[in-house]
């Protein structure tokens, strides 16, 4: 459920984000009267993203067992590598993402209504269909079919609700942060899901060694425990791992956490300063 909520949290807030510089762009222009357009737009991000977990879900419950350990690789992979790009790209883009909306926005209403509605979906849609995709991804090996449902569903709410607060002023975080706090959780769970997509490939006799185990540690990690099924659930560490799933996890993310921890150059961090909203 934490690894969903995670996902829920962190794209909904992103999406959040762009939803409440649009609106405040148009406020604060006296444009009220195309505040109907942007929310037209959004709506229908959130259809599409609704709908693309859907089809996943539909696909994956009518393909035959080695189809569907393939179909499932090959989503936990997309997923691992988006999750790595949205990560960095936040990063590197967290500054300037404001900026850069509102000129499209004002670009988009000197062209008209129509071209509203589609600069308000695809800022949307981005987020949307990486939920989506995320989601399946990560809730393939969940024991329980409710619990990464919820936990999305309350990740995505308390996203609204600190959006909502950072739109009236009334919460003051320090988005830097935060993404760096997140984006360090959320590549753990990327790691896991890559771990995840290795283990369907050896299901599906794509990857020899399925029955090749690392190391057996079920005698400290029950996998009924709750703690066992928490790391399970949140980073995939499970007791008896195979050999490649456990070189796949570790050669995810060690370089990945050593990028992401890199510190910025010298010359970004002179002329940047903490983002706080």
């Amino acid at each position: 459920m934490f690894a969903s909520y995670l996902i829920g949290l962190r794209e909904g807030l992103e999406a959040t984000l762009v939803v409440s510089v649009l609106v405040a762009f148009l406020v604060k222009s006296d444009r009220r009267d195309r505040l109907p357009l942007v929310w037209a737009g959004v709506s229908a991000a959130v259809v599409l993203s609704i709908g693309f977990g859907a089809l996943l879900t539909f696909t994956a419950a009518r393909l035959e067992y080695r189809q569907q350990e393939l179909f499932e690789a090959v989503t936990s992979l997309l997923a691992t590598a988006f999750v790595t790009w949205m990560i960095f790209w936040m990063r590197r883009a967290a500054r300037s993402l404001s900026g850069e909306l509102r000129a499209k926005l004002s670009d988009a209403l000197r062209l008209g209504p129509l071209a509203v509605v589609v600069m308000a979906f695809l800022s949307v849609a981005r987020e949307g269909l990486e939920t989506a995709l995320l989601f399946f991804a990560s809730a393939q090996g969940a024991s329980s079919n409710t619990s990464p449902l919820i936990g999305i569903t309350l990740g995505v709410l308390t996203s609204i609700v600190i959006g909502w607060g950072l739109y009236r002023s009334a919460l003051r975080i320090n988005l830097t942060t935060f993404f760096t706090w997140t984006g360090l959780l959320l590549i753990l769970v990327a790691a896991g899901i890559f771990k995840y997509g290795v283990h369907d490939l050896q299901e599906a006799g794509v990857l020899p060694g399925l029955s090749t185990q690392a190391f057996d540690i079920s005698a400290v990690l029950p996998a009924d425990s709750w703690w066992g099924a928490l790391l399970a659930g949140m980073f995939n560490i499970t007791p008896q791992p195979t050999v490649l799933e456990t070189v796949a996890w570790f050669a995810y993310a060690v370089p990945t956490l050593i990028l992401f921890l890199r510190p910025a150059s010298p010359r970004r961090s002179a002329s940047s300063t903490p983002t706080t909203a």
